[in-house]
């Protein structure tokens, strides 16, 4: 397949992205259409898995370049269950983000780092994204693979621990079973942080958050989400109350996150140490 050819199967991919995902912003179509996803997928055989057969990962009968714009996960160890991530959902989500030229992101479980490349075209030139990925191998293939992208910063660590300020977009791609405090830390003014928030098997959510004051983020799910474990940012007992806040109301009731210190009550959706999904509007805690 020729340049020529695969530049428009970039570009129907990334206009079907926008219809499926209703992607709102032209540069995320834009991005989708413009980062090559072949050179984020490892070596073959390609092996993909669709939302609609968990079940089984499978070799496409053609594997060539065009085949990995469609809809589907491709695994970069099947025998984990690790994936690229669904492009519809990313499309979606990023969206909803509204990540801005020139600011600052911070990506954590980068993978290979497809949809670090996205956030790099999204930032621009006077932008800056960091990418931590845990897994020592995957580190290394996203270090070679983004190089195309100069304001990538690819880093091989555990982004449940380390010390994180001044971003202004935190991204985790992997299962959390609540917000860590040092991801709100890291939030600036207006600063967002979306991540998967999952209880052990029963249920989860994408979480989007807005930092409006110190204290105090505008937060919603936005919708369900199942996701590989982000292992140093879980909690078993906070998984299983999770698990049974989302069979009430599969997170409809969380309006806000509060860190401020205060007792539990009526009005908190899921309480924790430092951290609370609550109720009220921002405003009126």
């Amino acid at each position: 397949m020729g340049d020529d050819e695969i530049q428009k199967t970039r570009r129907w991919f990334a206009e079907e992205l926008r219809l499926v995902a209703r992607v709102r912003d032209d540069r995320l179509v834009q991005a989708f259409a413009t980062v090559p996803r072949e050179r984020f997928v490892g070596p073959p055989p390609l092996r993909i898995l669709s939302p609609w057969d968990m079940s089984a990962y499978w070799t496409p009968p053609d594997s060539g370049p065009a085949a990995v714009y469609h809809n589907v996960l491709i695994a970069y160890d099947e025998t984990r269950w690790l994936n690229n991530g669904l492009p519809s959902l990313w499309a979606f989500l990023l969206d909803k983000v509204e990540v801005a030229r020139g600011e600052r992101v911070l990506h954590l479980g980068t993978g290979m780092g497809y949809y670090t490349a996205i956030l790099a075209e999204l930032v621009g030139s006077e932008g800056d994204v960091v990418a931590v990925e845990i897994d020592e191998l995957l580190a290394k293939a996203a270090h070679a693979a983004l190089a195309p992208w100069p304001r990538v910063k690819v880093e091989h660590g555990d982004g449940s621990r380390g010390a994180y300020a001044n971003f202004d977009v935190i991204v985790a791609s992997a299962g959390a079973t609540h917000p860590l405090p040092s991801w709100l830390d890291g939030l600036n003014p207006g600063g967002r942080l979306v991540f998967p928030m999952t209880s052990a098997g029963r249920g989860g959510g994408m979480l989007l958050a807005r930092r409006i004051a110190p204290d105090r983020f505008d937060a919603r799910f936005l919708c369900p989400a199942s996701f590989y474990e982000f292992s140093g940012a879980r909690d078993a007992g906070v998984g299983d109350r999770l698990g049974q806040a989302f069979a009430r109301d599969r997170g409809a009731g969380v309006r806000s996150i509060r860190t401020d210190a205060h007792a539990e009550d009526e009005r908190c959706w899921l309480h924790g140490q430092g951290w609370c999904l609550s109720g009220c509007a921002s405003e009126e805690t």
